[in-house]
């Protein structure tokens, strides 16, 4: 089962750092944010890590969880969160549950040399557990600001033009009156 977009996400349980179990329905009531990154230790991993944290409180202020995922072991997950001081949570998806459900497996090039990699790629679900917005193939510049950016707009109710408006009172009223 892959996701879509307007569509709830299947729930999931995966072990991240300080020893614990993170599941989406645990999250309910709140955003998330999944971050999917290649290899803890590497400069556009660390910088892309690096950006989430400098914006944490902001996340925190619009009720977004966000947590680091990669097939990294929790080991490897816990030196490079406490290497950056990380206030968020990484997930290891070493049997690749998550990188499947999302669908970040990629044939890669490096060197010469083809594998299967995470593209980085991220993803809001809503507090509902919908996914709401996927980013893939992610240039970490600005990226952060971006994601942001879709989250308050979550938030922020739709702007319903003036006549709208009017025409929608005009119905109340007319509806108002049959009632009687």
């Amino acid at each position: 089962m892959k996701i879509t977009l307007g569509q709830p996400v299947a729930d999931f349980s995966a072990p991240a750092t300080g020893n614990t179990t993170v599941s989406l329905s645990q999250q309910q009531g709140t955003n998330l944010v999944l971050f999917f990154y290649p290899k803890d230790n590497t400069p556009g991993c660390t910088s892309e890590a690096q950006s989430f944290a400098q914006h944490h409180d902001a996340f925190q202020k619009v009720n977004t969880s966000i947590f680091g995922v990669s097939r990294d072991s929790l080991k490897s997950h816990e030196n490079f969160r406490e290497k950056l001081s990380l206030p968020f949570h990484l997930i290891s998806d070493q049997d690749e549950q998550l990188c499947t459900l999302f669908d970040v497996i990629r044939p890669k090039k490096m060197a010469g040399r083809e594998f299967l990699g995470i593209e980085r790629s991220t993803f809001l679900i809503d507090k509902d557990g919908v996914l709401q917005h996927a980013w893939r193939k992610v240039k970490i510049k600005n990226h952060v600001e971006d994601v942001l950016q879709a989250i308050q707009a979550l938030e922020v109710p739709p702007v319903v033009p003036e006549k709208e408006q009017q025409k929608a009172k005009e119905q109340d009223k007319e509806t108002s009156y049959e009632a009687c």
